[in-house]
């Protein structure tokens, strides 16, 4: 195929581990991330070229855990913004991987087009004897230049998996094969230049969901607080004086609060804090009600969301000016 036939595909770059380095390809212990460009990144996989005619623009050169609201917002931005030119046919954002899954899922529900967006990024730095990361990559354009995957809203490519953004959870904090979808299961892989798909995702997404950011300079703050024998509503009241706006609790079990908790939960809906009840455990699902009383106590129900999760959907809900019920009904929609 010739270099004017390929799909047109942007490449956004945000540091992370894919774009760092080492010490020694051996070790990991004193490997920096953020250190190569997205440039830098494709020219090191020649065989892209046969894939697809690629663009890069180096968004942020950060390690994702510290990609705050502001660059979030900047990311959406630039992502609508290539969506939008004709003949971009999708477009990949490279990540840290420590907070990759809580970027995709927020770039799930903001990105308005169907048009494909790839989220990818890897656990070892490229200096590293197997580094995963230009194999992640070869494997991430060759999915956003698929047809097959338009519509799916934002996905995750990682280790030759195609898992929904909203479904990826990063299960290891070291491993190769971190990223898997252990509620829901991956929707299919990348195997050589071919994109086997055997499932769609089922929540909205992507240009169906209300949440409109491209006025937004910052959001609203929310923060996450956990449950554990022998907690207390120190730390709920202490985020409540701070200035949280919204609250997610990670309960153990279906997310349920001991008594001191829920009685500065309580406090906190009472002062005009949304409180979401998410689980503390790797999966599972928390109904409203169920093991607590969300009625009585007015929080809402997390369903299968990750705390880290929630704790987006929590902020873009606030930032519209939903109400605690409306929160609610969003946690049933997306």
């Amino acid at each position: 195929m010739s270099a004017n036939t390929l799909p047109r595909i942007a490449v956004l770059g945000t540091g992370g581990t894919i774009a760092g380095a080492g010490i020694s390809s051996t070790q990991y212990s004193g490997y920096r991330a953020a250190v190569s460009g997205v440039d830098q990144l494709l020219a090191a996989i020649p065989a892209l070229q046969d894939v697809a005619s690629l663009e890069c623009e180096q968004v942020a050169q950060v390690a994702s855990q510290n990609i705050g609201s502001a660059t979030l917002l900047h990311l959406a931005r630039r992502v609508n913004y290539w969506l939008n030119e004709m003949d971009c046919a999708g477009v990949i954002v490279t990540l840290g991987t420590n907070a990759l899954e809580e970027t995709a899922y927020f770039l799930n529900l903001v990105v308005k087009s169907r048009k494909t967006v790839v989220v990818t990024g890897a656990m070892r730095p490229s200096t590293s004897l197997s580094a995963d990361g230009p194999m992640n990559l070869y494997r991430a354009v060759v999915a956003a230049a698929s047809p097959l995957t338009a519509g799916l809203g934002v996905l995750v490519v990682m280790n030759d998996q195609v898992i929904a953004a909203r479904d990826v959870h990063k299960m290891d904090t070291m491993t190769v094969d971190s990223f898997k979808a252990p509620v829901f299961g991956i929707l299919g892989w990348v195997l050589d230049k071919q994109v086997r798909l055997y499932k769609k995702p089922a929540r909205v997404h992507t240009d169906d969901t209300e949440f409109d950011t491209s006025q937004m300079d910052t959001l609203p703050r929310v923060d996450i607080v956990m449950g554990y024998q022998d907690d207390s509503g120190v730390a709920v009241s202490a985020l409540v004086n701070a200035g949280a706006q919204g609250l997610v609790v990670a309960g153990a079990g279906t997310a349920s609060l001991s008594d001191a908790m829920a009685e500065a939960v309580s406090a906190a809906v009472r002062s005009g804090v949304v409180v979401v009840r998410a689980p503390r455990s790797a999966t599972g699902i928390v109904m409203k009600n169920i093991e607590f009383d969300d009625s009585m106590h007015g929080t809402v129900a997390g369903d299968t969301l990750s705390p880290v999760k929630a704790k987006v959907l929590l902020a873009l809900a606030l930032a519209h000016g939903k109400s605690a019920e409306e929160v609610q009904s969003a946690f049933d929609r997306y």
